[in-house]
């Protein structure tokens, strides 16, 4: 599994448009109207990486497993959610599951779409969502300080300080600042990350734009993009409708042309997954044989025995070594024999910090 990211949005934004075309299927009710989608739909996308297809050339192999994003298509938030307005704090709760945030935010006019809001403005639709979260943070915190509180005055020195973290949370919630925008050290961002704040979510905005804007973008989706600068958020730039229609090509080959007709080098689907890795700091490294050749995504800087682990505990308990070929001198070289036979094979010892793209052997004993 590479990580899981919520769609969420306003309704009729495209939400459930764009979750089908990543999905390549039609789970989702895309439909004109608020919250037709009741439960959270979930579908495990494939992540498109040239390199596992070449690591497969070389070795053949009898099945080739890539890494996957998994999507989780979360009903549309209004206004209120928060007091559970719409359908709500249900919706929310379903937030706290995923690694990430991807918000899509309508920036196309059409008018037999109709918007919630009655107009088309992604920063304002960007502020209700955002308030929202903040809003559901605020509540979840206010109840919980009672019973740290209590903590406090028993001399628990652990309690204290988390209490101190809360009380700064509040005070950043209560003047408009996300959780994830927060500066702090490294112990009071553990204690941030414990209490599973929904504003601490990474995000990444998706303008969803219409056919002719995808490639330049229009005013809508540029505003987006200055909003996402000052908030240091990412913003991707596609169009669902497209999307869709993308979805429907089967044949690599003709899909890779109708991109170039329209003068794209990459899919959304491409563009979201690099844009999500970058987001959360993940890498891929491989394993390769004639059995199998498959991608593992873990966070860059782990370590070898952390890395063994991801495929099985036994890797990870019983670690000798890590006979290790980066990608390149592995793809010069044709493959595992000549690369060792070149001297480009490298025996790493557990505190090794993976690279993006590394193939490894590990050696173990249990």
């Amino acid at each position: 599994m590479g990580f899981n990211c919520g769609i969420i949005g306003l309704p009729n934004v495209g939400k459930s448009t764009l979750f089908n075309a990543l999905t390549e299927n039609s789970l989702a009710a895309a439909e004109n109207y608020p919250f037709c989608t009741i439960e959270p739909n979930i579908g495990r996308v494939a992540i498109h990486d040239e390199r596992i297809n070449k690591l497969s050339e070389i070795n053949n192999p009898k099945q080739t497993i890539p890494t996957y994003i998994e999507f989780v298509d979360i009903a549309g938030l209004v206004k209120g959610a928060s007091k559970g307005e719409g359908l709500g704090n249900q919706f929310l709760g379903n937030i706290r599951e995923v690694d990430a945030i991807c918000h899509v935010l309508r920036c196309f006019e059409d008018d037999d779409i109709t918007h919630v809001n009655n107009k088309i403005d992604p920063i304002n639709d960007a502020e209700i969502i955002e308030t929202e979260l903040m809003l559901a943070d605020l509540d979840s915190l206010y109840k919980r300080t009672p019973a740290i509180e209590k903590k406090v005055k028993t001399g628990n020195k652990e309690a204290l300080q988390q209490l101190t973290v809360i009380k700064m949370i509040i005070n950043n919630l209560e003047d408009g600042i996300a959780v994830r925008e927060i500066e702090g050290n490294k112990e009071n961002k553990l204690i941030i990350k414990e209490l599973n704040l929904l504003s601490a979510k990474p995000i990444l905005y998706v303008a969803n734009v219409d056919e002719n804007s995808v490639k330049s973008g229009n005013n809508f989706s540029n505003k987006l993009i200055d909003l996402g600068l000052t908030k240091n958020v990412k913003t991707i730039t596609l169009s669902a409708k497209l999307e869709s229609e993308v979805s429907e090509i089967k044949n690599t080959e003709e899909k890779k042309a109708f991109l170039d007709i329209l003068n794209l080098k990459i899919s959304g689907l491409e563009k979201l997954s690099i844009a999500g890795y970058d987001l959360l700091n993940l890498i891929t490294f491989f394993t390769a044989g004639p059995k199998e050749v498959r991608a593992w995504t873990i966070k860059n800087g782990t370590n070898a025995q952390i890395a063994a682990g991801k495929i099985h505990n036994d890797f990870s308990k019983g670690f000798i070594a890590a006979e290790t070929i980066s990608y390149n001198d592995y793809i010069n070289s044709g493959g595992e024999v000549k690369a060792k036979e070149s001297g480009f094979m490298r025996t790493e010892g557990k505190e090794y910090v993976v690279l993006d793209g590394d193939i490894m052997l590990f050696r173990f004993n249990v």
